[in-house]
């Protein structure tokens, strides 16, 4: 079997109602299938990845490793973390032995050295945080210069019309709903900001930004689930970025502590 490091101490504790070992079967299976996950979210990751054979990635927010298995299957060298002993635990059984895991919380210190990765992916990740700064440093200073941080999020735009009253679109806010998978009904809670303190926590914390996408779904979630996926074609629901690591060459851009 695959070996765990557990680096994250208490840390998985301070989820809150985001208690993922509490529905990490069901919520994999969710997430394995679903249109907006299968049929969407990953191939849009994997398209914005390109290429990556022989490349070292971090899968920072790995859950039970789809992503990183897909990664794997291209020719990647990953490695997975998450502060979600449940998710890690069925990580391991996909992806066998020899898959390097680690639990670890992304507001914490990343048990990586300084420059190990040539890319960051973080799937569906940011979103759970009210600040992204700590944590887009700490994914800064795992990165090679030149190397990509490619990461998915909640559409702001959908999040500012998650509830009413509307929020106040320019101000970090969380939100807390009931979401439905496998029978169950589970609290979650995430934080919402406006597109433009999005845009601005990449530079902050080191990094150029080189790509905001909003794709369409693969077509090939249409023959799945034909009105499903028209629907969601004409709807805004997750944003992209790809954003980079200065090139030695032309110097490092300041970071905070990480």
């Amino acid at each position: 079997m695959a070996r765990i490091d557990d680096d994250a101490g208490e840390a998985g504790a301070r989820a809150g109602v985001n208690d993922y070992d509490a529905y990490a079967e069901a919520y994999a299976a969710e997430n394995e299938t679903s249109l907006v996950n299968a049929s969407y979210e990953r191939p849009a990751m994997l398209a914005l990845a390109g290429d990556v054979t022989g490349r070292r990635i971090l899968d920072a927010g790995c859950g039970a490793g789809p992503l990183t298995a897909a990664l794997r299957d291209r020719g990647a060298v990953v490695t997975g973390v998450d502060a979600s002993a449940g998710m890690l635990a069925l990580a391991a059984r996909r992806l066998g032995d020899g898959a390097d895991l680690h639990r670890a919380d992304l507001r914490e210190r990343l048990p990586f050295g300084d420059g190990t990765f040539d890319d960051v992916v973080a799937s569906l990740v940011l979103h759970y945080l009210e600040d992204w700064g700590p944590t887009l440093a700490k994914m800064r200073r795992v990165l090679r210069p030149g190397g990509r941080l490619i990461a998915s999020v909640d559409h702001p735009f959908v999040a500012y019309t998650h509830r009413e009253p509307r929020p106040d679109y320019s101000a970090t806010t969380s939100y807390t709903f009931d979401w439905s998978f496998g029978g169950r009904t589970v609290p979650m809670t995430f934080w919402r900001r406006p597109l433009h303190a999005m845009t601005d926590a990449f530079p902050a914390a080191g990094f150029l930004l080189a790509v905001l996408s909003e794709p369409r779904p693969d077509p090939a979630g249409r023959e799945l689930l034909p009105d499903a996926y028209d629907d969601l074609a004409t709807k805004t629901c997750f944003l992209f970025f790809t954003a980079e690591a200065p090139p030695a060459a032309t110097g490092s851009v300041p970071t905070r502590s990480a």
